[in-house]
């Protein structure tokens, strides 16, 4: 296994450098026409990946998908096996799903980005740096996740809990779309930071800005830098709610880390691409909320589901979420928002 995830990650930081290092060198003001561009190669890069997942997991090479998946222990399947047909199907679920919930990331991102005042040219460097590190999290929160569930499998019931609790949130409550407000306060308060924006910087040395007191060449972050927090901080939070979501489908950590990924990294493109109209998707929030709502549920009963519905039910599953995501967007367009100035939703 350990091939497959070095493989995996040399793969997808060789990607990024290219990005970074190469298209996107020097920073500039990314249009929706490019972001659409990019944001198409992504979806296509990882929905091609899912090839590769069938075949590896249909040869079990190198032993991928012997270990049993507590999500897929049934009757018919009692150690929890995962073929080439069962594991494509639960990592295009899991990325649809992660892909979907990623959504309403965008929106808070957009918010923070107003707030800071963020030139539009810097913006793409700290989404960059920002998913680069949402990557490493995730991967954090996934290991744990995974060792959570093989060892107490009560806990997907507790996974599934939060979930619906959240989407109970959402439906009822009014989300605080400033999330990283907290860490933005706290990093002021307790940090060196510097008054203005140094270019593409995140750091700048004391002689070079006007800030606040400090020794000359001590280093001072920039608020670039401090946008990159709330952007990292705000992920956090969200990843505890997508994450479960994921688990819902499967414990399998390849399928889960994997799924995670391709649909992070199609998110900042999705951003710029979307950036000029977020106000006109408000009905998206209510989607997605019952989209983890569906599937905390299917999480809490997955046993009594897959009875009901078969060994096919994570087909009907994957189906429900396309469906509702699509009605979301459906129902902003057909019953337009009166207010649909700003980026929220």
């Amino acid at each position: 296994m350990i091939v497959f995830y070095s493989g995996f990650i040399v793969g997808i930081l060789v990607l990024l450098s290219l990005d970074l290092g190469v298209f996107h060198k020097e920073p500039y003001e990314v249009r929706p026409r490019e972001a659409l561009a990019w944001f198409v190669f992504w979806l296509s890069l990882g929905l091609a990946f899912m090839g590769f997942v069938y075949r590896a997991y249909n040869g079990h090479w190198l032993g991928i998908g012997l270990n049993t998946d507590i999500m897929s222990v049934s009757v018919i399947n009692p150690e929890g096996i995962n073929d080439g047909k069962s594991a494509a199907l639960k990592y295009v679920t899991g990325y649809l799903i992660e892909k979907s919930l990623s959504v309403d990331n965008i929106f808070v991102i957009a918010v923070l980005f107003e707030m800071l005042e963020v030139p539009k040219v810097f913006r793409h460097r700290v989404l960059f740096w920002g998913i680069l590190g949402a990557l490493v999290m995730r991967g954090v929160m996934i290991v744990v996740g995974v060792k959570l569930i093989t060892s107490f499998s009560w806990i997907i019931y507790v996974f599934g809990a939060i979930l619906i609790l959240s989407a109970l949130k959402m439906l009822f409550f009014k989300k605080n779309e400033r999330l990283g407000e907290a860490a933005l306060v706290l990093a002021r308060r307790f940090l060196p930071v510097a008054e203005r924006f140094h270019g593409h910087k995140f750091w700048v040395r004391a002689q070079d800005t006007t800030a606040a007191p400090a020794r000359s060449g001590a280093l001072l972050m920039t608020p670039l830098f401090l946008a990159l927090l709330a952007v990292e901080f705000t992920d956090v939070v969200f990843a505890v709610d997508s994450i479960p979501a994921v688990f819902a489908v499967t414990a399998d950590p390849f399928l889960v880390f994997t799924s995670n990924v391709f649909a992070i990294l199609g998110l900042r493109s999705l951003y710029f691409a979307l950036e000029g109209m977020m106000g006109a998707f408000h009905h998206l929030k209510t989607a997605l909320a019952l989209v983890m709502l569906l599937v905390g549920f299917k999480m809490m009963a997955h046993s009594w589901l897959r009875t009901i519905l078969g060994e096919n039910f994570n087909s009907s599953i994957l189906v429900l979420v396309a469906l509702i995501v699509l009605g979301g967007l459906a129902a902003s367009f057909a019953f337009p928002n009166k207010d649909n100035s700003g980026a929220s939703v």
